[in-house]
């Protein structure tokens, strides 16, 4: 059964070629436009080509010049079809055959089958070199046209990337401002500072203080993820005891602290790691690996942490865990801002998406990097760890920090 690959923008015209074709023993494989055609063709290596002069993109014109080129698709006709095309135009630029638009019914599935059998129809060699002549003409002008069009929508897109870069930073700070009082008194009635308070208002405020406590760790990050963007993320350094900062960040990590999970660490004795570097974005780096491993670590399951110095003097910070691990098409996504494994509404898991950006960001910016193995293979203390690892790398030594890091890929 010969297939025909018929490039046409009407679907009033492709459902009339089908009826006529499919009853007379032909399959039909259907493209909208010119680069979808072009891609089917050179995916499915048709019988024939039956193109429409007048579609959008690429014209049928510029896209029989496209498969002309390709050794695979050589030896199929192409046949224009077309109410407004030029018959010496398309067999010059390398069209078999022309057919006039309104198709004639009775005999159009005999004509095909001529064309299947070798039938060519030309033009006279003056003629094919002036339409090719002006047809590279006309070529030229629409990608001129294109390359415009391109230029300007891509300026569109950075204004539109800038102004959510903007827009993220000024919420932020927005929200930011009223979060101070609020973690500051509920600060002082927990601590009874403003007067004793009965035992369920204690436990009442103590979990609107963990909620806070998130919102404001969330805030953080999109006031971190805009200033690593748009370049303005400085780093305040001093020396600091590594192994001291993981411990510290594991005592803020509830989901490590509530029973829920098994946490085992290989963390050496203190003042033995001592690095240098902005202490507190550090920590929060550290903290959103910790909540990103417990996030996704199922009840019973295991998240290890290990903090050593390597041979070649770095620090390496390895938090892993017993979850299902990272997809490896999404992968090399992780980093990204806002990027989630599943960004769908339904999702399971929580959060903006900007957490692992601003690990990422803030390694950079000391000079280190971080990075994912899935599956991980890891042990720590003995315990084998085969979901997703992380392995946070800041370098030996003092770092300037001068400059600014560089944005995440």
């Amino acid at each position: 059964m010969p297939n025909i690959l018929h490039i046409e923008d009407d679907p009033a015209n492709r459902l009339l070629v089908r009826k006529l074709l499919t009853p007379a023993g032909f399959e039909v494989t259907d493209a909208a436009d010119g680069l979808e055609g072009i891609r089917l063709a050179l995916q499915q290596r048709p019988d024939l080509v039956l193109v429409d002069i007048s579609i959008p993109g690429l014209d049928g014109y510029e896209v029989t010049l496209r498969l002309r080129s390709e050794p695979k698709l050589r030896g199929v006709p192409i046949v224009a079809i077309t109410a407004e095309g030029d018959r010496d135009t398309s067999l010059a630029v390398g069209c078999d055959g022309f057919l006039q638009k309104p198709i004639d019914a009775r005999s159009f599935a005999d004509k095909l089958r001529g064309y299947l059998e070798g039938r060519r129809e030309s033009t006279s060699p003056d003629a094919t070199g002036e339409h090719l002549r002006l047809q590279s003409q006309r070529i030229v002008s629409h990608l001129e046209e294109k390359i415009a069009e391109l230029s300007a929508a891509n300026q569109r897109l950075l204004g539109a990337d800038q102004a959510k870069k903007e827009f993220y930073r000024n919420i932020s700070h927005e929200l930011a401002t009223p979060m101070t009082p609020i973690v500051g008194y509920l600060k002082l009635l927990i601590d009874g500072e403003l007067g004793e308070l009965a035992t369920p208002q204690l436990k009442a405020l103590r979990a609107m203080s963990d909620c806070v406590q998130r919102l404001r760790r969330l805030i953080d990050n999109l006031l971190d993820v805009t200033a690593l963007e748009t370049g303005r993320m400085r780093f305040a350094q001093r020396e600091f005891d590594f192994a001291e900062l993981v411990r510290q960040a594991i005592t803020r990590a509830p989901d490590l602290n509530d029973g829920r999970l098994r946490l085992v660490t290989d963390l050496p004795k203190r003042a033995t790691l001592v690095g240098y570097g902005d202490v507190d974005r550090l920590g929060r780096a550290v903290d959103q690996l910790l909540d990103n491993a417990g996030k996704f670590t199922p009840v019973g399951g295991t998240v290890g942490v290990r903090a050593r110095r390597l041979t070649s003097g770095h620090l390496e910070l390895c938090i892993a865990d017993t979850g299902p691990g990272v997809p490896h098409e999404k992968a090399s996504r992780l980093f990204e801002p806002f990027y989630q494994v599943d960004g769908s509404p339904t999702r399971a898991f929580g959060g903006t998406g900007v957490g692992l950006a601003v690990v990422r960001g803030v390694a950079l910016g000391h000079g280190g990097d971080v990075r994912l193995a899935s599956p991980a293979g890891e042990e720590i203390v003995g315990v084998p760890l085969n979901g997703a690892a992380f392995y946070f790398i800041l370098p030996p030594g003092r770092s300037s920090g001068s400059e600014p890091p560089s944005r995440p890929a």
